[in-house]
């Protein structure tokens, strides 16, 4: 596997760096797990900005708690894609 010439690692979706095949399975799942991060971060991102910016425009939202939602929505984000780090794909 590791003997691949540079066309067909090129025409490859993926490259095994090792000769186990087990790698394949833990990408794709890899993959799908990132997607699913990427997913529910887009959505948190979404529905804060659709519930703060309006009320923020009317001036319901206090700019002080406006700035600590925004960093609460941040740290979120971040810890959702740590999650990545720690997870079993197998």
């Amino acid at each position: 596997m590791g003997s691949a010439t540079d066309i067909a690692k090129e025409a490859g979706q993926i490259i095994l760096m090792q000769n186990n095949l087990e790698k394949v399975i833990e990408a794709i799942n890899l993959s799908k797990f990132t997607f699913r991060a990427i997913k529910q971060n887009l959505f948190w991102a979404f529905i804060y900005n659709a519930v703060a910016v309006p009320l923020a425009v009317v001036g319901l939202l206090n700019p002080m708690i406006a700035a600590a939602a925004m960093s609460f929505s941040s740290i979120s984000v971040v810890l959702n894609s740590l999650r990545l780090k720690h997870s079993k794909l197998i």
